[in-house]
């Protein structure tokens, strides 16, 4: 059952004081459970309340001192829910209780609880807890809600040859025996503990006082090594600036990072201990697209110790309350602190875009919705999504451009200081803006971040060629604050740029008749653009002659719109890309719109019967552009991306496994992710048989290898090689980076053209899909995300409406009426 907004108000009423002190045993994962002891302290002023643990065996529990016989705690505990009554006549009298819960509780491998994995490279054994929403009942008996915020004091037993990572700094001396003790915490939201252990390859120091460190799986102990002084530096970075930027210090023990396997997130923000997913320290090398978007990502979750850490949501139609904020932080602070100066360009073609997606979808909601039109937790789920991170990034990018940047910090700070170590809402933070500017920051909120949807920005021209300035004006109500980018018509040039307001009024632009003007060409404000004719023209058809890469950011961005919302013809799209993109000097945009044209374009807009033709015509251009980028100019990252383009898209065996042999593109070496990716394809094309995939695998014995030959085994194009793959993913405890891995080489856009290899398989998920997704939120997105790749026909589609009307769980559900949105 999933907690109600009516039912956490209750609580949160009822019950505050509350504090835990955790105690578990970790020393046999093979055991298939482990023992968790919970003491939760609290004041209470109702009679009964409810604790939250999931799943738990072996169960005692006492209240205040008296133990509950079996039957009783049988009766008062359903699975998932642990009902305590009788509390008025309980404790001494004062509201105070202690109730001491005792269980075991089982281990996972989808990432939803006390995860664990063992190394194929060592047979070395991890345990992990990863919690987020509705998590940490998985992990220890508590009040499962945001606004009962507690202080935690934890002890682990674990194998003394372990290492134990925890929220809290540990106890002097500890860790003898396997014996951990960690300090108590600060008051921290339930969502964000975090316990890790495990044989862990630690590379530690002290910055600012604090105690830091980064840690990983002891057979990724030279990639950390050889990361490591980057990854400092990029910590201490952010560190530093955000001390400068923030009023509020840091507010916890200590600073650890950890590369952890089988996180369903990205990353978790849980403070003093923050975690990633382990495919962000990448084996062998380390590209710039990796170290772009792992250095946004760290600044992205450090900005959660003071979003989200130290001033957490109340309820969660204030997502964007700690999500907003982090992204758009970790944009800036990448570029302003680290000196990413492609941040930016990652903010317009691969963050932003993913916001315009959701904004078309039924599916989409304000920004910040009401408390009420997020009734219960599953439905909180839905808003973990790319209206909440994206749009959100880019509704707080266009309100720092509309208020000023030190208005906007003086009032981030105020809000800061006064709801320190507490909750916040909405209107929290519009009551600390609106005391520091004198501009009507409430009516910037009700259009921002109370609708839903988003403007348009059009270019209107004189017809009759006249030179009386060009007119950007708005489609829709909300404020904007843009730059506006003047290009010479035949050159491309930048003339000059200027700064204007478009709100009812439209604004003027002076423009002559031969000059071509982009609004919003340093990606300030969230809202489709609408060029005139002769603008768009100009602009797609010279486009890498445009001198400003954030320009071209923001028009390659439009393309990417317009063919999404089906007013630009595929066909034209993959012929300006053909045409366009080799000349493009950014490694960046080139990554970014091969990476859009293959994993959105190819699946969503281009017919099945069409999709060969597609890849060829992109091969040929991902072949010129290598051509080029290993030439004169000699730019690696350029011809990694090209690379990257010409693997996914081609159809010569025998240049891709020339690239194997050599284990090399030229001069470039081939990373291990690069070679999965080539075996994969080659798989694809019906070129690796199961044979030379295990020899591959057996090439470097890693949990990449094993996910990259489980990968390439499913998208071999025979009926025996998907029923084994189906197999596979049917598991029925299936660990969620496996069952990720194998959907992912089950759809293939070049096979879809083959009905009788596909076509099954597309009506088995529909049928089988609910029923995987009941394991848990995070493993119902992965299985959402597990949807076919691949064009599907206007039947599959019908199909798909067919499902719809069964029994989808609330995650699932919402993820199948994305993409049902999205093939519309």
């Amino acid at each position: 059952m999933s907690l109600t907004l009516t039912e956490a108000r209750a609580r949160a009423a009822a019950v505050s004081e509350v504090a835990y002190d955790v105690a578990l045993d970790l020393q046999d994962p093979a055991a298939g459970t482990y023992g968790c002891r919970t003491v939760v302290r609290f004041t209470c002023t109702e009679p009964t309340t409810f604790l939250e643990l999931t799943a738990a065996s072996d169960l005692t529990v006492s209240v205040d001192g008296a133990a509950l016989d079996g039957a009783a705690a049988r009766a008062a505990y359903d699975g998932r829910r642990l009902r305590l009554d009788g509390l008025d006549r309980s404790g001494g009298g004062d509201g105070r209780h202690e109730v001491v819960v005792e269980a075991r509780l089982p281990y996972v491998t989808d990432g939803d609880g006390m995860h664990t994995m063992t190394d194929p490279t060592d047979g070395q054994t991890y345990v992990g807890a990863y919690v987020g929403m509705d998590v940490a009942q998985r992990v220890f008996c508590c009040f499962d809600q945001n606004d009962l915020k507690a202080p935690l004091t934890l002890t682990v037993r674990a194998d003394p040859a372990w290492t134990v990572l925890a929220n809290g700094r540990p106890e002097d001396g500890t860790g003898v025996d396997g014996e951990w003790r960690f300090t108590t915490t600060p008051p921290l939201p339930t969502a964000m503990v975090v316990v890790l252990a495990g044989p862990w390859h630690s590379r530690t120091w002290e910055h600012a006082g604090l105690p830091f460190g980064w840690h990983a799986r002891a057979s990724l102990a030279a990639d950390l090594d050889r990361d490591l002084d980057e990854l400092r530096a990029t910590t201490e970075a952010c560190f530093d600036h955000y001390a400068g930027l923030f009023d509020e210090p840091y507010p916890f023990g200590s600073y650890h990072q950890a590369f952890v396997p089988g996180q369903n997130w990205g990353a978790l923000e849980t403070p003093g201990c923050v975690t990633y997913r382990d495919e962000l320290l990448p084996r062998g090398t380390t590209t710039e697209v990796q170290r772009g978007t792992r250095t946004t990502t760290i600044a992205h979750e450090m900005a959660h110790m003071w979003f989200g850490d130290l001033v957490t949501m109340t309820w969660w139609e204030d997502t964007w309350l700690q999500e907003s904020f982090a992204d758009y932080m970790g944009y800036r602070v990448a570029l302003d602190a680290c000196g990413r100066s492609d941040a930016p360009l990652r903010r317009e073609v691969q963050r932003k875009v993913t916001g315009y997606d959701a904004d078309r979808r039924r599916s989409t909601h304000p920004v910040a919705p009401l408390s009420e039109d997020v009734p219960d937790v599953d439905a909180a789920a839905g808003n973990f999504d790319m209206i909440s991170y994206a749009k959100g990034n880019a509704a707080l990018h266009q309100l720092v451009v509309w208020l000023g940047d030190e208005t906007f910090l003086r009032g981030v700070n105020r809000y800061l200081t006064r709801h320190r170590f507490g909750n916040a809402t909405l209107a929290d933070f519009v009551a600390a803006l609106d005391e520091v500017s004198d501009r009507d920051v409430v009516g910037w909120v009700e259009g921002w971040l109370r609708r839903s949807g988003h403007d348009t920005l059009v270019v209107d021209r004189d017809p009759d060629g006249g030179a009386g300035g060009v007119i950007v004006r708005r489609e829709g109500s909300r404020p904007h604050r843009v730059s506006v980018a003047v290009l010479d018509g035949a050159g491309l040039g930048e003339v000059r740029r200027v700064e204007v307001d478009v709100a009812e009024a439209p604004a003027t632009v002076e423009a002559g008749p031969e000059e071509v003007v982009v609004p919003n060409a340093g990606g300030e404000t969230f809202a489709r653009l609408a060029l005139d004719g002769p603008s768009w023209d100009a602009v797609t058809g010279g486009l890498s002659r445009v001198e400003d890469d954030l320009t071209r950011a923001v028009v390659w961005s439009t393309t990417f719109e317009r063919v999404h919302a089906r007013s630009l013809d595929p066909a034209a799209y993959v012929d300006l890309v053909s045409a366009r993109l080799a000349g493009e000097p950014s490694w960046l945009l080139v990554s970014a719109v091969l990476s859009r044209t293959v994993g959105h374009v190819l699946p969503l807009r281009v017919a099945a019967s069409e999709v060969a033709g597609v890849e060829s015509a992109l091969a040929r251009a991902c072949a010129a552009g290598l051509v080029r980028a290993q030439g004169d100019e000699g730019d690696e990252e350029l011809a990694r991306a090209w690379v990257a383009g010409l693997g996914a898209t081609s159809d010569d065996p025998d240049l891709l496994r020339g690239w194997l042999d050599a284990d090399a593109v030229g001069p470039l070496p081939l990373t291990p992710t690069q070679r999965w990716q080539v075996v994969r394809r080659l798989a694809e094309l019906g070129h690796a048989d199961a044979t030379a995939i295990e020899a591959e695998r057996r090439r470097d014995p890693s949990v990449e290898s094993d996910l990259g030959a489980a990968r390439a085994l499913a998208a071999r194009p025979t009926p025996e090689a998907k029923q084994a793959a189906w197999a596979a993913a049917s598991e029925p405890d299936v660990a969620n980076r496996r069952f990720e891995a194998v959907m992912a080489g089950l759809w293939s856009p070049r096979q879809a053209a083959r009905g009788d290899l596909l076509g099954p398989l597309v009506d088995r998920y529909l049928a089988h899909a609910p029923g995987w997704a009941r394991r848990g939120q995070a493993f119902a997105r992965t299985v959402g995300r597990a949807f076919p790749a691949v064009p599907l026909t206007p039947a599959q589609v019908a199909d798909v409406e067919e499902a719809l009307t069964g029994d989808v769980p609330p995650v699932l559900r919402r993820i199948w009426e994305d993409r049902l949105d999205d093939l519309r």
